[in-house]
């Protein structure tokens, strides 16, 4: 049967698949726009099946900021190739799925952020929204990780998208301009952690078996002979310096390196709640 030039634009605008497409599924629908509305989502369910065992080594980092409800959400969106990843389509569903994270809330798996309706149209899940844009590029695309946010917020994503940060501060009220300086800090200096409190004693007792290590070994390069107790402070040096460098409240700031970032966000009567950082392909922590 023929369709009509407008029904095929209605389709298009209501499902953003290509013309051919909406044409051939409202032929194959005998023009029943609901009916060829189903018969592309089940195409893309289908494309999604197929590709669904694919690497995905390329992808984007979504970020979405709510000030009002100081709420934020952070996504690693994963698909195949480095064209799809800059997408405009792709970079749309990275920023709408870090929208639904951050009002919705963050799930505890990617497989329950999956199975979650989406908010523009609940009878519809994240799952599906994916498969809208895996129908058009017929790569595998997946959320890879995940979180939300709390606070006056921050946040800076690279211009190629493989690096994002999200930061959180409590205070009266926040400059954007610095909240954004300390994310791009903290996109470039990756620190492990916000505070030294949150490193698990584990990984202390590992730094400073390495440090200990180090320096019995620079000793006798030296062909010098210290006592026990001076090769210790020498070895909790090393782990203070691996601290400053590793601890996001004691890194010095990369724009001035005369204050630490707790110094920076205090003078601005600022406190380090929480940060993210994702880098694309980076193996979940």
């Amino acid at each position: 049967m023929e369709v009509n030039a407008a029904d095929v634009k209605k389709l298009r605008d209501r499902t953003g698949m290509q013309m051919m497409k909406c044409k051939a599924a409202l032929v194959e629908a005998n023009g029943d726009m609901e009916k060829a509305v189903e018969l592309l989502r089940k195409q893309n369910k289908e494309a999604q099946n197929k590709s669904a065992g694919r690497e995905t080594a390329e992808g984007r980092i979504g970020i979405y900021l709510d000030p009002a409800k100081q709420v934020g959400g952070i996504i690693e969106l994963r698909c195949e190739s480095a064209p799809v990843a800059k997408n405009e389509m792709f970079l749309k569903l990275a920023d709408d799925l870090a929208r639904q994270i951050a009002l919705q809330g963050a799930p505890a798996s990617a497989e329950e952020f999956l199975s979650q309706p989406t908010m523009d149209d609940p009878s519809r899940t994240v799952n599906d929204r994916i498969g809208d844009v895996v129908g058009l590029m017929r790569e595998n695309v997946k959320p890879a990780r995940m979180r939300r946010l709390e606070g006056l917020l921050g946040q800076y994503v690279h211009h190629d998208g493989s690096v994002g940060v999200l930061l959180a501060v409590e205070g009266a009220g926040a400059d954007n301009q610095l909240l954004r300086d300390v994310c791009m800090h903290i996109a470039a200096k990756a620190p492990l952690v916000a505070f030294r409190e949150q490193l698990p004693q584990e990984r202390l007792d590992k730094e400073l078996e390495i440090a200990r290590a180090q320096t019995e070994e620079e000793t006798q390069k030296e062909g010098k002979t210290k006592p026990p107790e001076m090769l210790d402070q020498i070895a909790k040096g090393k782990v203070r310096k691996w601290l400053e460098e590793n601890v996001l409240a004691d890194q010095k700031f990369v724009k001035d390196e005369k204050k630490t970032i707790t110094q920076l966000l205090g003078g601005a009567g600022l406190k380090i709640k929480d940060f993210v950082r994702f880098r694309v392909g980076e193996v979940a922590s």
